[in-house]
């Protein structure tokens, strides 16, 4: 089934595992996302997730400064800022971790190949929404490559993933209800 990640077609409490594989970069409020796992998550089903973290692409972020001040490179989440909206929406004893990869790569053009082929391209919301241009292009190509390191262009990725579990029905904080049979009677 193909759906918006904020608005899952699916019945509250309905699902025993959701995984979520680099969608998170994607998405302007990952917070929405995992709101939208509470809800559709089983009491103790697993979420489990990986995206990246905020030093992924700063390579091509740095190349693209020397460019211009537009936004070409989605800014991806702190761990802990993503640890604090799993438990914000109803998320159990998130579990994170990351992982640093350094992929290099002889060419640019197969740098821009494999973006291209993960569908990576800038979602950022204040982006230019013109065409790139040759000349621009070629002038953040060219930043990119005058820093590669015996002819090879280095990408530095951080890895984030996480599990977590289902905490079953969200409750209004404002109406708590207490069973008075289930209160044990003092004795002495």
């Amino acid at each position: 089934m193909q759906a918006n990640a904020g608005q899952l077609p699916f019945q509250d409490q309905s699902i025993d595992l959701v995984f979520c594989n680099l969608l998170l970069p994607y998405v302007d409020r990952p917070a929405r996302v995992f709101e939208e796992v509470s809800r559709v998550l089983k009491r103790d089903g697993v979420f489990i997730f990986a995206t990246l973290g905020p030093d992924s692409l700063s390579e091509i972020r740095r190349a693209w400064r020397q460019v211009d001040s537009d936004g070409h490179v989605n800014d991806f989440p702190d761990m802990h800022d993503l640890g604090d909206a799993l438990v914000r929406s109803g998320l159990r004893d998130p579990v994170l971790d990351v992982d640093r990869l350094a992929v290099e790569y002889e060419h640019a053009s197969r740098l821009f190949g494999d973006l291209k082929d993960v569908a990576a391209g800038n979602t950022l919301a204040q982006r230019r929404r013109t065409l790139t241009g040759r000349q621009r292009f070629a002038r953040m190509r060219q930043a990119l490559t005058a820093t590669a390191d015996s002819g090879r262009i280095r990408l530095d990725l951080e890895l984030v993933y996480g599990h977590c579990w289902g905490g079953g029905p969200r409750r209004d904080p404002a109406n708590i209800r207490i069973d008075a049979s289930r209160i044990p009677r003092r004795r002495g």
